[in-house]
């Protein structure tokens, strides 16, 4: 149904996030992720974009299969993408800040990252992101997005489907 995937790589209290060198999250946080191929399942995706993008191996039962975020934009651009966390180690070594063909990857902590007026991530981030990380259950979060705004913003619970 979409093509691309987004993960949160968790270790404690912080995620691994990606400060992106291009469009169309140029110079914001956000997760790891990507495009898939053709035939690629999104687990397949989201595990190899992880790999490529960090350098870190994730094994398939490891990831966690939290939905999907669609959104619209001004009533006609329409995307979606399927979204994953992995719970790291606590003890897991990761040292960062750490530049790669992507931008430049670093371990931010929660709070940071759902800071109100935090406008070094997106605008649906800091909705979506609590819900996302509160339970292991799966949901759609929607955005509505109107002249670069957020305008607003809703979820529902998704049944348990394999990935």
């Amino acid at each position: 149904m979409y093509n691309q995937t987004l993960c949160f790589v968790k270790r404690n209290n912080e995620l691994l996030m990606l400060n992106r060198e291009y469009a169309p999250m140029q110079g914001l946080w956000n997760g790891v992720g990507g495009k898939m191929t053709d035939g690629e399942s999104p687990l397949e995706c989201i595990v190899r974009e992880i790999e490529e993008e960090t350098g870190i191996t994730v094994p398939h039962e490891a990831m966690l299969d939290k939905g999907v975020i669609t959104w619209v934009i001004d009533n006609h651009l329409t995307g979606g993408l399927y979204v994953f966390q992995v719970n790291l180690d606590k003890e897991y070594t990761y040292t960062t800040p750490r530049a790669t063909n992507e931008g430049i990857l670093d371990w931010k902590k929660l709070p940071w990252l759902l800071t109100e007026d935090n406008f070094g991530v997106g605008e649906m981030l800091p909705h979506y992101l609590p819900i996302l990380l509160g339970d292991n259950n799966r949901y759609h979060h929607h955005c509505t997005i109107e002249k670069s705004t957020l305008t607003a913003y809703k979820y529902s619970r998704l049944e348990a489907a394999p990935i």
